[in-house]
Parts: structure tokens; sequence; C-alpha cells
């Protein structure tokens, strides 16, 4: 009898025969949840900017057994967006998750942000994630179902003087959830966040050396008491994609070492 209990769970995370894409997938959070698809049975697509970056994290996914492309995507542009999708459907025949990853953060006080700055940070982090879902629904919907995994931020809980945008496009991301859950619910896809904390990619090693007390600051207030790393990811990535999430949809699960737990 335990035996075919750990079949059962087994087949509740298993992702085989699964197609998914990951945008900004090429390094950090993105990379560290492709592993754990890609480990789970998924063919990735690696989307970003970066194609050289793109195409060495694709042949480390090869190099695991999974089945790997890399495509080049700019999430601020519609049409790139729209192509990315046609292009994994024509190539892998089809898609049942979306991994809204890419992001970027322009740190400064608010009375300092331009415009433009402001467009840059909200129409990569929080746009893009809403065109993309837009593209993807269709081909889910014929399917009979999919899944899609937002990823906000700790920001899209707390606010910070130094990241207005970062903030407002990630708390953004939480809501977009909620909506889209709610939309498509009735279409068996299945639409979560997940609010990563201080995790140790390039992004936050910058924001480390720019502002002088983050690292001792982070470390003092989360009683994991370390940073976290990409992998730390991998697992709630597998959760949020496969059958194990099923009735779970509306979510913005934190993933941050006990951060937000503190008053």
């Amino acid at each position: 009898m335990a035996e075919l209990t750990t079949r059962a769970l087994r087949r509740l995370f298993d992702l085989t025969g699964k197609v998914a894409i990951v945008t900004g997938g090429n390094r950090g959070i993105g990379l560290g949840i492709a592993r754990g698809l890609a480990e789970a049975g998924a063919a990735v697509v690696i989307a970003g900017r970066d194609a050289a970056a793109s195409e060495r994290a694709a042949a480390e996914l090869e190099s695991l057994g999974a089945t790997a492309l890399a495509l080049s995507l700019d999430v601020t542009d519609e049409d790139s967006c729209r192509w990315l999708v046609s292009a994994t459907l024509e190539r892998l025949g089809r898609l049942d998750i979306l991994v809204n990853n890419a992001g970027i953060n322009i740190r400064k006080p608010p009375e300092q942000y331009t415009l433009a700055e402001w467009h840059r940070v909200v129409d990569t982090n929080l746009t893009g994630a809403f065109v993309l879902s837009q593209a993807v629904y269709p081909s889910m919907r014929e399917a009979g179902g999919g899944k899609l995994i937002n990823i906000g931020s700790m920001l899209s809980i707390f606010g910070v003087s130094y990241s207005p945008a970062y903030a407002a496009s990630k708390g953004g991301i939480v809501q977009l959830t909620k909506a889209l859950s709610a939309a498509w619910a009735a279409d068996n896809i299945q639409v979560n966040a997940v609010l990563p904390g201080w995790i140790e990619t390039d992004l936050t090693i910058r924001g480390r050396m720019e502002i002088p007390g983050l690292h001792e600051r982070i470390l003092a207030r989360t009683p994991a008491g370390r940073w976290g790393v990409p992998e730390d990811l991998a697992g709630i990535g597998v959760f949020l994609a496969s059958a194990a999430s099923d009735f779970v949809t509306g979510t913005a699960i934190p993933v941050d070492g006990g951060y937000s737990s503190q008053g």
C-alpha cells in the first residue's frame, strides 16, 4: 500500500510531456525554477533578451536530460510576446506552463524617477506578464487547462523608499494573479504568484552594493538566517506547475525563509 501511495505522489508532481516557458529563465530565480521543471520532466523554453545566456541555460538543462530551447524575447514588445507563444507551439506542439519571471529594477527615490524609467520597470515587470498570459490563454483553454506562475516579490507586501516602480509592479502582479485566476478558473487554468524573499541573484547583489547595511539587515530579520538561492524556488515552481496544485489558484506564496512572518 505504501508503494502505491508513493507512486501516486510521484504522479502528482510528474511533468513528463508538459511544456513550459520561463521568461528571464537564463539566470537567477528563473533558471532555478527552470531547473526544477526540467528535472520533473518538462520540456522548457528559456526566453530572454540575452541570447547567449539563454543558449547556455538551455544547454545546462539538456545536460540534465531535458528538452530545452532558447528563444529571444522582449517582454515590453507585444509582437515579441505573441511570437514567443506561437514559436513554442510550433516547435514543441503544446504549452502547459508559463512562468512570468522577467523583471528589472531601477533603485532611486521616487522624486528622482523619470517617467521613462517608471514605464521601463512597469512595462517589463507587469505589462509583459499580462500580455504573455493573454497570449497563452487560447491554447491552454483549447488543451483543457494550464498553469500560470507569476513571480512577485517581498515588495508585493512591503514598501521601500528606493524602489517605487518595482514595488508598484510587483504589487500589481499579485492583483493580476487574482484577476486572472478568477477569470480563467472555469477553463481549468490555475494562476498563482510566488513572492521570493531576498534571493542571491545578479539583481540583489547589485542592491547589496548600492544600499549600505542591506545585507546585515536582511540576515537580522530572516529567521532562516541566510539569503535564499535560486534553487530554493525549484520546489514551489514544480508544485504550482503540476497536478498537485490543481485546486490551488489565486494565491501569492512567500518563499522567503520566514522574512514576511516578522512584524
